[in-house]
């Protein structure tokens, strides 16, 4: 027996779910709403009856009701269920699914038990849950795993929908996500969500972008649920085209691996250098978080350090020094390599890592390889400690100013207009890497919207000149007690570069040219010409026909 329906619904098999979702209303039958259209109401005679047992020759218009859902959330990891109930608490009635469908149940009988939450088994279930236009985002693993979720979810999408990446995806995979997707008619956001289990669930930094036209549809809900700083300004706010949110998010994420290298030098140094105990420490790094480094990453250290394990003894010496990564940290380096940025904090930060995980190769070479004693004399221990403080300060200014220019490269690249004082906002609150030194970067940002870097900016250039002596002496102790400071050398070699009117890339040159025949520019002539000088009296004149400065 067939029943003639419209839409996607028409030549339904009796039985049969409909391929348009599990929520019908039948126009034809009192317009009663039923699920699964299991049972329906004939208007002739005001009966209800099984939907197998319709009569011959019954005509049901049968059409999608529109769900009742804000939005619809896939991927039940620590994330995503901390966001769903986050919007939970600020009034919207959020859909979940989980591929793994009992992740699902487990959820609503626990966390989001009493919530107005609605669980969803399959991926059509959660978009017939949802008002129109529609708008699903996706919690789950970068890469092949986004496409193929897109997939599934796309067969129940209409022209106008709102489709959202909230992992931390590889820009130029957002990039082609927002075009593809564009030519469907489907709206796609790739957003950075950043601050971990807390800040998905009491207030994140969102950094969204991909098709402006999407931004209106979720502005509201994004905004409602982000981090607020002073006078309740949330972390959050478009930030431009196809990739340019999960750019910054990964500019973000690079930061954040330097911030961190930064701490655990500085913590190194002073455990091998001056013998401070894990509750010296823990007193140190308390006393800096009230001041010019007071940040998330310095509250927790302190905290860390206070940390007991079940032996009384302190919990951070019982960890294994073998550091591990997501990739973020790598696409920022890699990134500033193709785009010829000299991002040389983050790229060490990374390679750290790297070394960190040589483990039984490092206690091999311990065991062969020496260095100077770690002596520990050093003549005022308050002193050197406020020399490391400031340090790592000055080095931390290099991380962020060096986080910058490649934002100001990639925004040139791409032809993409970043607010850099709104980014500088959006990390002001709720993301991993807050701070107080983030109003500071806003400030410049905002006396100088074309500002090329932040050490050209009064605040940033006064503070390096007037802790540079105590930046150089901390590095100097920890080469004289062979403690490793890649991290903060690096910062200091690049002040000392970048601030250098004359570095010896001229006798570079000459060698490129000397080998290569790859030419150079003279300084007593115009930019833009090159020479080629034959060395040897041998070569020819015929120069490279390529040259990249």
């Amino acid at each position: 027996m067939m029943i003639e329906g419209s839409g996607d619904c028409r030549g339904l098999l009796l039985g049969e779910e409909p391929r348009c979702g599990p929520i019908f209303r039948v126009d034809a039958c009192d317009r009663k709403v039923i699920r699964g259209l299991t049972t329906f109401r004939m208007k002739q005679s005001g009966k209800s009856h099984a939907f197998g047992d319709a009569p011959d020759g019954v005509a049901l218009e049968i059409v999608m009701a529109e769900g009742t859902c804000d939005i619809g959330l896939i991927g039940l990891a620590v994330m995503g269920q901390n966001l769903v109930l986050n919007m939970n608490d600020h009034g919207y009635k959020v859909a979940v699914f989980n591929r793994t469908t009992s992740k699902v149940d487990e959820f609503l009988a626990d966390e989001a038990k009493g919530t107005k939450v609605v669980g969803t088994h399959s991926v059509k279930e959660l978009c017939a849950a949802l008002k129109l236009p529609r708008r699903v985002m996706m919690m789950v693993k970068a890469g092949e795993v986004v496409d193929q979720t897109i997939e599934q979810v796309l067969p129940y999408l209409e022209k106008g929908d709102i489709l959202i990446d909230g992992g931390n995806s590889l820009f130029t995979d957002t990039n082609r996500r927002t075009k593809e997707l564009a030519e469907k008619g489907i709206l796609f956001i790739g957003t950075g969500v950043s601050g971990g289990e807390e800040g998905a669930r009491f207030g994140p930094s969102i950094m969204p972008g991909g098709n402006p036209a999407a931004w209106p549809h979720v502005k509201e809900i994004f905004q409602s649920i982000a981090a607020k700083v002073e006078g309740g300004v949330p972390c959050c706010d478009w930030v431009g085209e196809d990739g340019a949110g999960h750019y910054v998010k990964m500019v973000h994420n690079g930061i954040e691996y330097g911030d961190i290298q930064l701490i655990c030098e500085a913590y190194q140094l002073m455990k091998d250098g001056l013998g401070l105990t894990a509750d010296e420490l823990h007193e140190v790094f308390a006393e800096w978080n009230k001041g010019e480094l007071d940040s998330y990453l310095i509250e927790i250290t302190a905290e860390i350090f206070a940390k007991k394990d079940e032996d009384g003894t302190p919990m951070v010496d019982k960890i294994l020094d073998t550091a591990g990564q997501k990739g973020t940290g790598k696409w920022t380096a890699i990134s500033a390599l193709d785009l010829g940025m000299p991002v040389t904090l983050i790229g060490e930060s990374v390679f750290a890592r790297c070394l960190s995980a040589l483990k039984e190769e490092r206690v091999a070479a311990s065991k062969v390889l020496q260095g100077p004693k770690k002596t520990l004399t050093v003549a005022d221990k308050k002193e050197f400690i406020e020399d490391v403080r400031r340090a790592l300060y000055c080095s931390k200014m290099i991380s962020y100013a060096q986080g910058y220019m490649l934002l100001r490269a990639v925004e040139k690249e791409m032809k993409w207009n970043l607010n850099m004082g709104g980014i500088a906002l959006m990390w002001r609150g709720g993301c991993i890497i807050r701070s107080v030194f983030l109003g500071n970067i806003k400030a410049a940002f905002d006396k100088n919207p074309k500002l090329q870097n932040l050490l050209m900016d009064d605040f940033f250039s006064s503070a390096l000149n007037k802790y540079q002596a105590s930046w150089r002496k901390a590095i100097i102790h920890a080469i004289e007690i062979g403690v490793p400071m890649p991290a903060f050398s690096t910062a200091l070699a690049f002040y000392d570069g970048y601030r250098c009117e004359r570095l010896p890339a001229n006798l570079l040159q000459a060698q490129r040219d000397f080998f290569g025949a790859h030419t150079y520019e003279r300084v007593d002539k115009p930019r833009g010409e090159f020479f080629h000088t034959n060395w040897t009296g041998r070569g020819g004149k015929v120069s490279s026909s390529t040259y990249n400065a």
